[in-house]
């Protein structure tokens, strides 16, 4: 699984940070994902699914 962070819909609001702080970051007024471009570790998938579905602005896009 990737994750991204979509910059033009992301508010900055820290949700997917309070939730899983290893992959997520709040820098400024969006978020960024600190693993880059690398595949999510397997026992961060959950916490990185549950971000994405919890982003009130759907800014957290999942590639399987």
């Amino acid at each position: 699984m990737r994750v991204s962070i979509d910059e033009d819909a992301c508010t900055g609001c820290g949700t997917c940070e309070e939730i899983c702080p290893d992959v997520f970051e709040v820098v400024g007024d969006v978020a960024q994902v600190k693993i880059g471009d690398q595949d999510v570790p397997k026992d961060l998938e959950a916490p990185v699914r549950e971000a994405s579905e919890s982003c009130p602005v759907e800014a957290i896009p999942l590639e399987e």
